[in-house]
C-alpha cells in the first residue's frame, strides 16, 4: 500500500455537545423530567491542520481545551458536528475495517487489557481481533518485549501489575497490529520519571522503525521536547499555534536567562538586565533575546566571571504565555 504524504488532514473541524442543564433543588429536578433544558457547548471550533507521514506532532492545551475530543474524531469514536477529517484516505467516523487496522488510540486513563487474565492472553485476543498472521504476531511481540522490557510481565494477570508495568503492556497491546497512525492521549500519565523516559524512548524507536505518524498529547513537557519538533497548541477549542517547537519559544518568549557565577559577592548587575535571583556570588538575569549576546560579552569583559550560562526559558512558561494570549 502506498504511503500517503499527508495521512492526517483536518479542515474546519468542529464539535458541539448538547448538554442538559437545570437549577439545583428537588423542584428543578422534577421539572427537568417533564421539560429538559439544554445548552450547546463548543468543544472544538473550526480547527485545520495537516500531519505528514512519519511526523511526530505534539498536541498541547489545558484541560478542556478540546484535545481529546479532536483525537476521538480523528480515530472515529466521535462524529464531527462540522468540517472534514481525513485519515489515511478514510473518513474515521465510518469505522471501516481497513481504516481501524491501521490506527491506534492510547489513552493514559483507559484500559484495554482484560483485568483478570495474563497479559499474554490479552495479546492473543488482540491478535484474533486484528487477524494478525501468527508469524508476524510472534515477531512483533518479541520486538515489543525487548523494547519495553516486558519479560515476565506477560505471564502476570493485569490486576497484579503496577501502574507503570500496566502502561507498558497497554502501549504494547495497542501496537501489536503495527499501526501506521498513533493517537497518544497522555500515554505517560501518572508514571514516575524513569517510566516516562522509557515510554518516550519506545515511542521514538517505534516511529523510526515503522515510519509511523504520531499525534501526542501530554501535560509533561519533557515528552514533547524529547519527541516533537512540531507542536499544535489549542485553547478553548481554537488552534492558537501550529509550527516548530523552536518557533513557539521564539515567538512567545522574548527573553533569555543568563546565570553568572562571580568570584566575589555584592556586585550590582541591575544595569545588565532584570535581576531575578541573587544568591551570594550567583546572579540570574533576564535580558531581551536580541541583546543576550552583547550582554554576555559585557559581563565577561567587565566582571570577574567564574562561569556563565545562557538558557532558553522552560517550555512550560512558553506554553503558559500562549494560553494567556489565547484567553485574552
Amino acid at each position: 500500500m502506498a504511503v500517503d504524504s499527508r495521512p492526517i488532514s483536518v479542515r474546519d473541524l468542529s464539535k458541539t455537545y448538547r448538554i442538559p442543564v437545570r437549577d439545583p433543588g428537588l423542584t428543578a429536578a422534577l421539572k427537568s423530567v417533564v421539560r429538559r433544558r439544554t445548552e450547546e457547548v463548543e468543544a472544538v471550533k473550526g480547527i485545520s491542520f495537516e500531519v505528514a507521514a512519519g511526523e511526530v506532532v505534539g498536541f498541547l492545551g489545558p484541560n478542556g481545551a478540546g484535545k481529546t475530543t479532536t483525537l476521538k474524531m480523528m480515530s472515529g469514536l466521535l462524529n464531527p458536528s462540522a468540517g472534514e477529517v481525513n485519515v489515511l484516505g478514510a473518513e474515521p467516523f465510518k469505522r471501516e475495517r481497513s481504516f481501524l487496522r491501521q490506527i491506534t488510540l492510547v489513552m493514559g486513563n483507559r484500559n484495554q487489557l482484560v483485568w483478570d487474565i495474563p497479559v499474554s492472553d490479552s495479546f492473543e485476543r488482540n491478535r484474533a481481533i486484528y487477524r494478525i498472521p501468527p508469524t508476524q504476531f510472534r515477531e512483533t511481540v518479541d520486538g515489543l518485549t525487548q523494547l519495553l522490557d516486558l519479560g515476565e510481565l506477560l505471564q502476570k494477570p493485569v490486576r497484579n501489575l503496577s501502574l507503570g508495568e500496566r502502561m507498558k503492556c497497554e502501549v504494547a497491546a495497542a501496537l501489536l497490529h503495527r499501526p501506521r497512525i498513533l493517537f497518544l492521549d497522555e500515554p505517560t500519565l501518572g508514571l514516575d520519571v524513569t517510566m516516562q523516559r522509557r515510554i518516550r524512548s519506545f515511542i521514538g524507536a517505534y516511529n523510526k522503525l515503522y515510519d509511523a505518524t504520531v499525534l501526542l498529547t501530554s501535560h509533561y513537557m519533557a515528552d514533547v521536547e524529547a519527541l516533537c519538533e512540531r507542536v499544535l497548541v489549542i485553547h478553548h477549542g481554537q488552534l492558537l499555534f501550529d509550527g516548530a517547537l523552536s518557533a513557539l519559544v521564539e515567538k512567545f518568549s522574548p527573553r533569555k536567562t543568563i546565570v553568572v557565577e562571580l568570584d566575589q559577592e555584592g556586585l550590582d548587575l541591575s544595569s545588565y538586565g532584570e535581576v531575578v535571583d541573587h544568591d551570594g556570588t550567583r546572579v540570574t538575569l533576564l535580558v531581551p533575546k536580541e541583546t543576550a549576546a552583547s550582554v554576555t560579552g559585557q559581563l565577561l569583559s567587565a566582571l570577574p566571571v567564574i562561569d556563565l550560562t545562557v538558557q532558553e526559558p522552560p517550555i512550560e512558561e512558553v506554553i503558559e504565555q500562549v494560553f494567556a494570549q489565547g484567553a485574552e
